[in-house]
């Protein structure tokens, strides 16, 4: 967890749409985006918390993997109203964005899930909690101060802090799995990718919507 830590602030992975003009048509273009991205990367965690419920099927990993599950499945239909209130078309929810950049925490989280380890999947986890969460609810916050005429359905689905208990019990099912010798270096890796994968979702929706791709940021190695 430390390390984990250690790498964010020596090279972090800021939120790019806290940067930019949040009103007007440009503005809502790059929610929609935003939208959109969240949309593609929840079938890829399902798919991923699935796998790793069958790889680890004992407690507190199957606990944490059952939560995560129906925490996913529930929040579909809300997000699809929030893309409605945002005017976005059934289509903008498949294979949209097109930018790689959208689709790179749907491969860290995939391969995570086939190649991690317990403790690495947990921390992957734990991480797209505390640094995800934690951005969308800024996102929120800087848009309501500005007056940004955005539809109260996004504003109350982004402002959503990380669930404290769900954390701690990810940081368990972590601990569980070093007791039974999974490498931290593993845990730390797909913890990371996770997290620059974060960083190319925000940047991707950031955009204008016919910018070019901003590539995938550069990986700081683990000590």
């Amino acid at each position: 967890m430390s390390e984990v830590e250690h790498l964010r602030k020596a090279a972090p992975l800021p939120n790019a749409l806290l940067d930019l003009p949040a009103d007007g048509e440009t503005g809502r273009e790059r929610l929609r985006r935003l939208v959109a991205i969240e949309a593609q990367s929840h079938k890829a965690e399902l798919g991923a918390y699935g796998t790793m419920l069958a790889r680890f099927p004992h407690p507190p990993a199957a606990d944490l993997y059952l939560t995560l599950g129906r925490i996913v499945c529930d929040a579909g239909p809300k997000l699809r109203q929030v893309a409605r209130a945002l005017g976005m078309s059934d289509s903008q929810l498949v294979r949209w964005p097109p930018e790689t950049g959208a689709y790179e925490f749907n491969s860290a989280m995939s391969w995570t899930a086939l190649a991690g380890s317990q403790a690495a999947g947990a921390l992957a986890a734990h991480t797209d909690m505390r640094v995800y969460y934690a951005d969308c609810c800024a996102l929120v916050s800087r848009l309501r101060e500005v007056g940004a005429q955005v539809p109260e359905e996004f504003l109350d689905y982004y402002d959503d802090a990380a669930d404290d208990t769900l954390c701690a019990l990810a940081l368990a099912v972590v601990q569980d799995g070093l007791d039974r010798g999974d490498d931290p270096r593993d845990a730390v890796f797909h913890a990371r990718r996770i997290e620059e994968a974060i960083g190319a979702a925000w940047r991707t929706a950031a955009i204008d919507a016919a910018g070019p791709d901003t590539g995938t940021p550069h990986t700081v190695t683990p000590r």
